[in-house]
């Protein structure tokens, strides 16, 4: 089963993953972080299958991120207050993200990567 990849092309990040992904025969459906982001409630099931605290899924070296004070809301907001705000704009969300469905990554980490996806 192919993987969901969601990426912005221009990211170097998201060029390293997809260079990893084809150069180990990797089948995935590639998504445009921004242009077609994951719905609140995919980034809802994204966040609980990957074991990983909600703010890992902000890409907090972002210029949205940064515009919008979003490291002062994390003190206070809740989760669902924190998913509104990922799912209201693909810039804000790290990225690569993929999934199979069971397991979830955020980022590029080669080593990850083998772990988890390499076939």
């Amino acid at each position: 089963m192919a993987l969901t990849y969601y990426g912005y092309p221009p990211c170097g990040t998201c060029r390293k993953a997809r260079n990893w992904l084809d150069e180990n025969n990797v089948p995935y459906e590639e998504h445009h972080i921004v242009n077609d982001p994951p719905s609140r409630e995919e980034l809802k099931k994204l966040y609980e299958k990957s074991g990983l605290p909600l703010k890992k899924f902000f890409n907090t070296s972002g210029k949205k991120y940064r515009e919008l004070g979003i490291k002062d809301k994390m003190k206070t907001a809740d989760e669902d207050e924190l998913l509104d705000l990922l799912a209201s704009d693909g810039m804000l969300l790290k990225r690569p993200i993929l999934t199979d469905g069971s397991s979830v990554t955020v980022g590029f980490n080669e080593k990850e990567f083998e772990e988890v996806w390499k076939q």
